[in-house]
């Protein structure tokens, strides 16, 4: 079953993509949930028009996106957390604090795009971490966790 995604779908396509799927998923699951539609003849056709006029959108979008990347690329993220005497983290550092730091330095991003090495963070150190900007343009960075004592 051919589909065309109306939004992004994780480990199968992003948005306006088109897609087959086996016909039980297409059917049940992602036109049901409004995250696709059926590709059919006149579909498509409405389908490349869309696409035809949204190019010059996309390539813009796409050189912000590279900018981002280009600023982000090598740069460090220093996260404040709690820790104890022996340096464990209370609690973990996650996505969410990064995009607080990243927020905090004047650099916006949604912390779903943002990616820790192992999900979550536990201990004081310096850590990879890899961004997100647009479908295939990823940046890495380094968080550094600092502890602070109680």
């Amino acid at each position: 079953m051919e589909i065309i995604l109306k939004q992004d779908v994780k480990n199968l396509g992003y948005k306006d993509d088109i897609v087959t799927v086996k016909d039980g998923y297409g059917a049940n699951y992602l036109i049901p949930q409004g995250f696709a539609i059926m590709a059919t003849p006149t579909a498509k056709k409405i389908h490349a028009e869309n696409m035809r006029q949204r190019a010059q959108k996309e390539a813009k979008i796409r050189t912000d996106a590279e900018a981002l990347a280009a600023k982000l690329e090598g740069s460090t993220v220093k996260v404040e957390a709690k820790v104890s005497s022996n340096g464990k983290v209370f609690g973990s550092v996650s996505n969410i604090q990064v995009a607080e730091a990243l927020a905090a330095q004047g650099i916006d991003v949604d912390r779903r795009n943002i990616t820790v090495a192992g999900d979550t963070i536990k201990e004081v150190g310096t850590f990879d971490a890899e961004v997100k900007c647009y479908r295939d343009i990823k940046a890495n960075i380094k968080v550094e966790v600092v502890g602070v004592e109680e």
